[in-house]
């Protein structure tokens, strides 16, 4: 049997060797187009072309190979070959190991250059001074619902919806002991804190929530202080020393967060796209009907519909709405031609490609 394993064991080890030297070839055309695209002043990250190369790659892959697998080799294959030409500055909501940290390198992998924020609005402000290529912000939760905090920034920035992201989230309870019975207060950002409200209730009723501005802030707190325990990442407790009492305390076990990536560059159609916008309508009666008309008209699928208060006028709303389609699209054209000219106001987000992946069909079944 050993005899057996090593032979196979030299036959991977010459493959590995193989596609070692291929990765250095591929590195070094890299090189050769980031000379080019430098003298020509071209952008050096194209979202489209690396959205190509997942999905022919995906679509060449016959097993046994884990498709998954695919996506995630070449992200950072892609990842640690654009750092040749420059690395990426990707903005997030920090500190380290937030979950919207955790979406970033989901989406961008591990040789971007992230930038933590200490708030959603900074991240916006990173992206308009072009700081950063790109910002990264939560939207939605697929438990708790939307976060109004970034809908409420889009009214007034210039920035663009480019992309989401949706990312499975896991809380995770930890402290430095790791003894759930040495908590005596518990810090957390308020949305993962209302993600676990039923076990908390259920399992540590007296114990106080404290508010954290993140999930890694309120790790970062709890190392600090020997009786406090926080909500956090499982990669949250590693960067603070601390040691986790109780792994996946959320709720809902299909638990996720919608992130949104933000730019200043529209990207072209793919073929599977939504486009996001913001409106705000005539106080009177049947306005939100007469607003939504036409998109039932030119058959357009409405995937979430959000008001909020629109902070200029009482009792004045503005409506955030998502669907499918792209911006370049005739029948999406012709829906906001026909909403502009009977709202208030009409901002155009954003058309990006819809997260397709395996941890979107998780998340579907989920809410189902």
């Amino acid at each position: 049997m050993k005899d057996e394993i090593k032979r196979y064991r030299e036959k991977i080890d010459k493959i590995d060797s193989s596609m070692l030297e291929l990765l250095n070839r591929r590195a070094r055309f890299v090189i050769e187009i980031g000379k080019i695209k430098k003298g020509a002043k071209a952008e050096f990250h194209s979202p489209e072309r690396e959205r190509k190369i997942y999905e022919r790659l995906e679509g060449e892959n016959r097993g046994p190979f884990p498709q998954e697998g695919v996506r995630a080799v070449f992200r950072e294959i892609m990842s640690a070959s654009l750092s040749l030409e420059q690395r990426l500055r990707v903005a997030y909501l920090g500190p380290k190991a937030t979950f919207t940290h955790l979406a970033c390198m989901q989406q961008f992998g591990d040789s971007a250059q992230y930038l933590p924020a200490s708030s959603i609005k900074e991240v916006f402000n990173e992206v308009e001074k072009g700081e950063a290529e790109y910002g990264v912000v939560p939207i939605e939760n697929s438990t708790e619902g939307i976060v109004s905090s970034t809908l409420d920034i889009f009214v007034d920035s210039d920035v663009k919806i480019i992309g989401e992201i949706l990312l499975e989230v896991s809380h995770n309870l930890m402290s430095k002991s790791g003894r759930m019975e040495d908590i005596r207060k518990i810090y957390s950002h308020p949305q993962p804190a209302a993600q676990c409200r039923i076990w908390l209730e259920n399992n540590l009723p007296e114990i106080p929530i404290a508010e954290a501005s993140s999930s890694a802030k309120a790790a970062e707190m709890s190392a600090e202080e020997p009786q406090a325990g926080a909500i956090a990442s499982e990669l949250a407790a590693k960067i603070y020393g601390l040691k986790i009492a109780k792994r996946r305390i959320e709720d809902n076990i299909h638990n996720f967060t919608r992130f949104l990536i933000i730019g200043k560059k529209s990207l072209p159609r793919t073929g599977k796209d939504k486009t996001s916008i913001m409106f705000s309508v005539k106080d009177e009666v049947g306005a939100l009907f007469n607003m939504l008309k036409p998109f039932s008209e030119s058959r357009i699928n409405l995937t979430k519909i959000e008001s909020r208060p629109s902070r200029k006028r009482a009792w004045e709303y503005i409506f955030y709405v998502d669907m499918d389609g792209h911006i370049e699209e005739d029948r999406v054209k012709r829906a906001l031609n026909n909403l502009e000219k009977r709202s208030l106001f009409l901002k155009i987000l954003g058309s990006y490609p819809a997260a397709g992946n395996l941890s979107a069909d998780k998340a579907r079944r989920g809410k189902g």
